[in-house]
């Protein structure tokens, strides 16, 4: 979905579900700017989107303030705990989703769980430039979460995919699947605890909450978390990963997060134009990231691939923007009390524990594949955009950047145009839209995969922009069920 304006809007707003587009267009109706917009649509986004986000996940938000012009990156994203126990194999135990033409083992269980980072990073946007009260904020989530909300084809898709993990307790069957069976796409589906929790989070810090102590009764069967890491907990400012593409300047997520590297890595190997040069850009990057030579090998140490992601990207008239990407990873089956919520499994991820269930650093901010964006095009155009979609999520935001960037496509094209992702040699290539360089691909990559058709595989780009002029655009990537609103 795609939208255009030049009425005096007041901002867009793009994501992956209509209700997180529109709580954030609400803010901005009611006189919020886009940083507002961004913390209604996250908050939103656990409602609608419960297998992509989670207060018990955390992400990274690139942010642009318009007063001062600086753009700056806020790293919320999950930190390993501060010690290991004994007996780590407790709490620890694996379950096979189902993707219909492959499955894939997880792991889950309170050993899974890093130190949340979700509402820390809510607490650090308001202060970044929030003007609404948390109250105002919470308030389309609060209403969403009691009244229930339609559950969609896509959204129902992956709750199937990830079935044994949302049924993994009593607890979670009890929210997940009251009936029996999780709930069908066009059903209603009721969080009434998420609602309390975002009602008490409008009136007190989240430390000062009964979340902190559910958060730890969770984690006595077989959990590493302690007090300490959850008060010590901080989100990270950094300066972002800044460089010309072209003539406009792109904003990246920087180290420890690997997934900005990598796309620069990709964009300065780029020669040419076109899918034969973009699979030669991405096969360039991910060689530098199997052999992890020179700068990166900072980087790619325990680089994460969540598997469940979601983004949002705002941009408001006075020219502020927040682009945010959060994860939850894919849930660790347990529920935090009676507050609505599934803890992460980042500890459960392969590339954080190749070796076992304790096989991870103290106390240390894994790297990340997430990588929020923001782009100075020239006209003082202003574009915001991220996308989800695990390791695919470099290929996407790559692919768009280029696009927007060297070719001056349009932002509506760049989401819509088909893409490809290179990994371990083996190239995965939409068909739609593609033309006589097919054959070039697949003769260079023998190991390879054609899509008939777009893909949520390829992830799911939602964008926003604005320019000098007052013009704004949005898109939501249809092959996650985007949404974007212009607010007049």
């Amino acid at each position: 979905m795609s939208t255009r304006s030049t009425h005096s809007p007041k901002g867009s707003i793009a994501a992956g579900h209509q209700l997180t587009a529109e709580a954030g267009a609400d803010m901005l109706r009611n006189g919020g700017n886009a940083i507002d917009a961004a913390i209604a649509a996250l908050a939103m986004s656990c409602v609608c989107e419960p297998v992509l986000a989670s207060p018990g996940g955390g992400g990274f938000a690139m942010l642009r303030n318009a007063g001062s012009g600086k753009t700056t990156l806020l790293d919320f994203f999950p930190q390993t705990p501060r010690q290991k126990r004994d007996r780590p194999a407790e709490g620890f135990h694996s379950i096979t989703a189902d993707f219909g033409s492959a499955t894939q083992v997880f792991h889950i269980g309170p050993a899974t769980v890093a130190t949340p980072g979700f509402l820390a990073g809510l607490s650090a946007l308001h202060r970044q430039g929030g003007t609404l009260p948390f109250a105002d904020l919470f308030s389309p989530a609060i209403v969403a979460a009691r009244t229930g909300h339609v559950v969609t084809d896509y959204q129902h898709y992956l709750s199937t995919v990830v079935r044994p993990i949302l049924t993994a307790t009593e607890a979670a069957r009890a929210l997940f699947a009251p009936t029996g069976d999780l709930p069908v796409a066009g059903s209603v589906f009721r969080n009434p605890g998420l609602g309390d929790m975002y009602e008490e989070l409008a009136k007190k810090d989240w430390l000062q909450t009964g979340i902190a102590g559910q958060i730890l009764k969770e984690q006595e069967l077989g959990g590493y978390l302690t007090q300490d890491d959850l008060t010590g907990y901080r989100m990270e400012p950094r300066a972002p990963l800044s460089f010309k593409v072209g003539a406009a300047t792109v904003h990246l997520n920087p180290p420890p997060a690997a997934g900005g590297a990598l796309i620069r890595y990709a964009l300065m190997h780029l020669e040419g134009r076109g899918r034969t040069a973009f699979a030669g850009a991405l096969e360039a990057a991910d060689c530098a990231r199997l052999s992890a030579r020179g700068d990166l090998q900072s980087l790619l140490d325990r680089l994460v691939r969540q598997q469940g992601t979601t983004h949002i990207s705002t941009v408001d008239a006075e020219g502020n923007a927040c682009s945010v990407t959060v994860s939850n990873g894919t849930g660790n089956g347990e529920i935090v009390g009676g507050y609505g919520f599934m803890l992460n499994n980042i500890l459960g991820e392969e590339d954080v524990n190749p070796h076992g269930s304790a096989d991870w650093p103290t106390d240390q901010r894994l790297a990340s594949m997430m990588c929020p964006a923001l782009i100075d095009m020239p006209g003082e155009r202003l574009i915001a955009l991220g996308s989800g979609g695990s390791s695919r999520i470099r290929s996407a935001v790559f692919q768009v950047v280029a696009r927007l960037c060297l070719d001056e496509t349009a932002l509506e094209d760049a989401v819509r145009a088909s893409r490809l992702h290179v990994e371990d040699g083996h190239l995965d290539l939409e068909l739609p839209g593609a033309d006589a360089d097919i054959s070039t691909l697949t003769d260079r990559f023998a190991d390879h995969r054609l899509w008939p058709e777009k893909n949520m595989f390829f992830g799911g780009v939602h964008a926003v922009s604005t320019d000098s002029q007052g013009t704004f655009s949005g898109i939501g990537d249809a092959r996650r069920e985007g949404a974007a609103v212009i607010v007049a």
